[in-house]
């Protein structure tokens, strides 16, 4: 058997689906996996005016939105990450990007993020039988930071179910995988380095997810400080003490909420969540130091360069 790979485009970049075994098997059950991506990007995207999140923005402030079992599910996930964050991991952030603009090497100013942090805060979305409000206008809800995770993890649940047993799905260098290779062996997974060109470390993965946060894409750097787009809700300011993590969870959803809880923790209190939260972590820290911790060979082994 060989792996058939078919990339295509969503969610604002280039990604793949590889299904191990027979063609046309494989063939279908990737048709459906992308399909899957396409359905969960256009209900929660922000950018578009027909979306579930579009709809619940306009009507901030006003009536409630109707929403479905799914939409209720992904809100209840939010809710916990916001908990068990201690409010770092907060779905109404989004709207911060409008101070922001990673074109321009410039950092907006307290005076500047007062009024918009006056409208972030999970505490005040209300969800109830009739739906979800935001109970301020002006307030936005954004599945930015978990809807792609989610979208993984639906389309490796698609895979599964039409029939292929040993498959990847990777959305921008988040990822899944069913089960090891057909011949047992584990998967090969490269991990970017945050600052130079290259991997940073080369690790198997037998199944599971992996997700990384980091400050290498979308930064602007201002006075010798690089500024990324991971933003604190609490200040409106970057995440600061993480140039990347990567995390290994049970699902993709687990693994990118948490890297971006320990980016907005900073270097002390992140590793030290991650820890305690048991979960497989590769990170280099602000200081450019490699940190790892494989747990139960959930990692492993890996060769950090």
């Amino acid at each position: 058997m060989t792996p058939h790979r078919f990339t295509f485009r969503a969610m604002a970049a280039e990604n793949e689906v590889q299904v191990w075994g027979d063609r046309a098997l494989a063939e279908a059950a990737a048709r459906r996996a992308i399909a899957e991506v396409a359905r969960i990007e256009a209900k929660y995207s922000r950018y578009r005016p027909d979306s579930v999140v579009s709809r619940i923005n306009a009507a901030a402030g006003a009536a409630p939105v109707a929403i479905d079992e799914e939409t209720r599910a992904l809100l209840a996930y939010a809710d916990a990450c916001w908990r068990e964050s201690g409010g770092l991991f907060d779905a109404t952030s989004g709207v911060l990007r409008r101070a922001w603009n990673f074109e321009i090497a410039r950092v907006p100013s307290d005076e500047e993020l007062a009024p918009i942090l006056a409208r972030v805060g999970w505490q005040r979305v209300e969800i109830d039988e009739r739906g979800l409000r935001l109970a301020v206008a002006g307030m936005e809800l954004d599945f930015g930071g978990f809807g792609k995770e989610y979208a993984v993890d639906r389309a490796a649940l698609v895979l599964k179910e039409a029939g292929a047993e040993s498959a990847l799905v990777n959305l921008a260098g988040d990822l899944a995988i069913l089960a090891p290779q057909p011949d047992g062996r584990p998967w090969k997974v490269g991990i970017r380095h945050p600052r130079r060109e290259g991997l940073l470390a080369t690790i198997d993965v037998a199944s599971g997810a992996i997700a990384t946060s980091g400050d290498y894409e979308r930064f602007v750097e201002v006075a010798g400080v690089r500024h990324c787009h991971v933003l604190d809700p609490r200040t409106g300011h970057s995440a600061r003490g993480f140039q990347s993590v990567t995390v290994q969870g049970p699902s993709c959803l687990v693994a990118g909420s948490a890297t971006t809880v320990a980016m907005l923790k900073g270097e002390r209190e992140g590793l030290a969540w991650l820890d305690a939260m048991g979960l497989a972590y590769l990170c280099v820290t602000e200081s450019g130091k490699v940190g790892e911790r494989f747990g139960d060979k959930i990692f492993g082994p890996s060769r950090t360069s």
